[in-house]
Order: C-alpha cells, then structure tokens, then sequence
C-alpha cells in the first residue's frame, strides 16, 4: 500500500511517501516559511521526486495533532483536497504517538515512553505509553497511559511519577528537550531524553498498519486533535461569561 503522509504540527513539518513499511523518500519543510505557501507544493515535489504521481497514491495520511492550530488545518485541508481528487481515504494519526513509536522502537516491553511537544506559553502537550510485545508502528505496539493532554511540564512530569519507573523511562520530542532539565531533576541526570525526529515516515507507516485492520475514513471525517482550546474561543467565552 503506498502512502502519503504530512505533519504540520511543528514550523517544519515533513512529508513521506511511504510504502507499507518501507520508507521512498522523506522531506523536511522550510520553517522560515508559513505552511500555506510552502503547501501542495512541498507534496508534489516529493511525489514527482520519487517517480510517483498523486493518482498512485492509496491512502492519504495526516497528523491530527496536537500543534499549531493554523498548521493542522492547513495540513488536513491540504491531504482532504488530494484525497477528494482521487476518491482516496485518510488516516489520522497523532504526533504524540508518532513521537512515542519512534522513542520506543528498540525499547523492551513494559517501557514507558513520554511524548512531550512545545506548546508555548510554557506548557507541553504531553501522552504517556507503555511499550507493549507487537512490532513497531503497528497500533498495539503502543499501549496508551495517559492521553493527549496540555500542562505544565513540572506538574506533567509530577502527576506521571505516580505510575512511572523513570529509571528505565524514555522522553521525545522538542518539549523534552527544551525541558530537559524538568525531567532531570525528577527522572535523575541519565534521563532518556530524545530529540524530535521527522513524523511524516512514521504517520505514514502507523497508518499502513491501521489500513491492513481496516482503519480507514472518509476525508470529510478527518478532526483535529487541538488539546487546548483556541484563543478567539476562549476570547468568546469570556465576553460571553
């Protein structure tokens, strides 16, 4: 099954054309540049780079979020409007879990695997799993603790101590890293700390797997996974309070 996946949960973003399991071609996006001017374009070049065409595609892969609210609906507008010309379905995909699949590859089971992404204003958007005995970027490789959440990351960090041995625990994503330090003082100075990769391999891997059960949907039933509310909503609702 050939899939094309995008994140545009981060500045970045990459796309992937993935084939089942196996990675075409990866590209990462300019950060400098907003996602609605950089958006087909970046997609068609990695497709006509790989000898591919739109209409070769199988299924069309997004990350849901949690991000940027801008960048996930640019993002899945974008992958609706090429899925829609083909008559394709979608997978949505979290780049939390994303995240956690790639930390916990290698990892043995019963590890837990943090996925914590920057969401400014000082917070992280954060999921909490335990690495389970399936092959990775399959969905039960994955079992999920903690769902997506937005917080504090010295109260994250507190709240999973709870259920978590850090000895053995792993950390990914650019909020771990920008919170190092957090997870040091609670998980000790050798805390597994691992910087955010590229999702847009993984996203396109995870759902080939997902499409081998039967997870696929239609464009028009793609949502974002905001996690945290909207500025104008809240705006709204405090005018309203």
């Amino acid at each position: 099954m050939r899939v094309l996946a995008l994140d545009t949960t981060t500045a970045g973003g990459s796309v992937a054309l993935v084939d089942d399991a196996d990675l075409i071609a990866e590209r990462c996006g300019d950060p400098s540049r907003p996602h609605a001017e950089r958006l087909p374009a970046e997609i068609l070049a990695l497709v006509a780079s790989a000898g591919a065409t739109i209409g070769s595609i199988d299924l069309f892969a997004v990350a849901c979020g949690p991000g940027s609210f801008t960048g996930l609906r640019i993002g899945i507008a974008t992958m609706q409007g090429l899925a829609f010309v083909g008559d394709r379905p979608m997978a949505a995909v979290s780049a939390l879990e994303a995240l956690a699949q790639i930390g916990g590859i290698d990892a043995r089971p019963a590890t837990f695997v943090g996925a914590w992404m920057d969401a400014h204003r000082r917070e992280v958007f954060s999921a909490l799993y335990r690495v389970a005995g399936a092959q990775p970027f399959e969905p039960e490789r994955l079992a999920e603790i903690e769902a997506a959440a937005v917080g504090d990351p010295v109260a994250t960090i507190a709240r999973w101590g709870r259920d978590v041995d850090y000895a053995t625990a792993i950390f990914i994503g650019d909020g771990a890293t920008l919170y190092a330090e957090v997870i040091r003082r609670a998980a000790g100075a050798d805390a597994r700390i691992v910087d955010a990769p590229p999702l847009a391999a993984t996203i396109g891997r995870l759902a080939a797997a997902r499409a081998r059960q039967g997870a696929m949907m239609k464009p028009s039933a793609i949502r974002p996974l905001y996690v945290r509310r909207p500025d104008a909503e809240i705006a709204r609702a405090r005018q309203n309070s």
